[in-house]
């Protein structure tokens, strides 16, 4: 499954095997200076996230990068029964609008991040 850690300079997710190939990335940093607004939820999200180029097996695991019709491109890591960690971000340096993680750890990683979100 996905890792996702945070420290001082932002978010790092790393995607293991087979994940890397669907993402088309094997590891990700999202600097704490990219990071525009940060939510957690208790769970998968079901709206629409868009045109996928990844994997998606319906009602239990979303991954790959999706984009809406609206032009809002995200990178998404989702598992069914999981926390959800969702992160805005400057498309400019990250390559996308929003980042979708399922981590049992997105509660205390928001927490860690929120004292260097700049609005």
């Amino acid at each position: 499954m996905t890792t996702v850690t945070c420290d001082r300079t932002g978010v790092h997710v790393q995607f293991p095997g087979w994940e890397a190939t669907m993402t088309g990335l094997p590891r990700l940093l999202i600097p704490k200076s990219a990071i525009r607004d940060l939510s957690t939820g208790q769970g998968w999200t079901s709206e629409i996230l868009g045109v996928r180029s990844g994997l998606v097996v319906s009602g239990y695991r979303k991954l790959g990068t999706f984009r809406h019709p609206s032009g809002v491109r995200r990178l998404v890591s989702m598992k069914r029964g999981h926390p959800l960690l969702r992160i805005a971000v400057d498309r400019a340096t990250v390559g996308f609008d929003e980042i979708l993680l399922s981590t049992d750890d997105a509660e205390s990683i928001a927490a860690d991040l929120r004292s260097g979100v700049h609005p």
